[in-house]
């Protein structure tokens, strides 16, 4: 199996187990799909620590009022009372003024964030220095995981506004967000390697050959952005060590120069010959005529 190694620019993404067989088409519609999804599995994990911390989404007309102003419009969040959490909730006010405040209880809270960390775990980029290969089923699990949670906390469901409700429905609305530039859409997504666009009418061995148990790092980005940056000789890990290494050198060299002081030679009790020369007696003789 042909191993890729997929970035976004120059950070690392994930491992990707493919063949040399794979048409490129194939190839980049399930890179994105990866890409994406776990982008989107960020972002269920980011909405969800912050319905453990203050309760479900408010309605888009009470959102960041003050309970001055809402009481004044007389607004009403009508699935407050439908969305209660398991166990009852506790009020924790959300200075943003996203969520309503009704948070879960310490042991619901708790199911929430653990879920959270697993799923990050599952398509976490230290899969790929840990040489585990993510798949779209992992992206998947990730999620059900997540949603199965959330069932668990608001067994009555989340309001249709709400983010998390929206991603796991495939309704969200990114627009207008930084979430929004990160994804890639599949029919603009390109894969780039060794400096060259991989052309969707191909296979990948058209361009790593047919040796399976090859390992080579592809680029993901949207069209028109050019070519990425080329990979660096070495990495930015080796390079630092590199400094290391010549700086230790350096300061063992100025301290081999500093005692580099070879007067002393000039010492009697340095001279290899002394010994000798006490036994002969003949021991300090001057021959210049005094």
């Amino acid at each position: 199996m042909v191993l890729l190694h997929v970035k976004y620019g120059d950070e690392s993404q994930f491992l990707l187990e493919t063949t040399v067989s794979v048409s490129i088409e194939d190839l980049t519609q399930e890179v994105t799909k990866i890409y994406n999804g776990r982008l989107k599995v960020q972002r269920v994990c980011a909405e969800i620590e912050s319905l453990a911390e203050h309760g479900i989404f408010l309605p888009p007309n009470m959102q960041g009022l003050t309970d001055e102003q809402i009481e004044e419009l007389k607004l009403k969040d009508e699935w407050a009372e439908r969305c209660i959490p398991s166990g009852g909730s506790v009020f924790k006010k959300d200075e943003i003024g996203r969520r309503n405040g009704h948070a879960p209880n310490e042991k619901m809270n708790q199911v929430l964030k653990t879920t959270v960390e697993e799923a990050k775990a599952l398509i976490s980029k230290k899969q790929a220095q840990a040489n585990v290969c993510v798949t779209m089923n992992m992206v998947k699990d990730a999620l059900d995981q997540l949603r199965g949670a959330v069932m668990i906390v608001y067994p009555m469901g989340l309001p249709p506004y709400d983010p998390i409700r929206m991603e796991f429905e495939d309704k969200e609305d990114l627009s207008g967000t930084q979430a929004a530039l990160e994804v890639i859409q599949e029919p603009e997504a390109q894969l780039w390697w060794a400096a060259k666009e991989l052309k969707r009418a191909k296979q990948l061995s058209d361009y790593v050959g047919k040796n399976e148990k090859t390992k080579i790092i592809v680029k993901i980005q949207k069209k028109g952005q050019g070519a990425p940056a080329r990979e660096p000789v070495i990495s930015s890990e080796e390079h630092k060590q590199m400094i290391l290494f010549y700086h230790k050198r350096q300061e063992e060299l100025k301290k081999l120069e500093e005692n580099d002081d070879d007067s002393f030679l000039d010492s009697e009790w340095a001279d290899s010959h002394a010994l000798k020369r006490h036994f002969q007696g003949v021991k300090d003789i001057k021959w210049r005529p005094r």
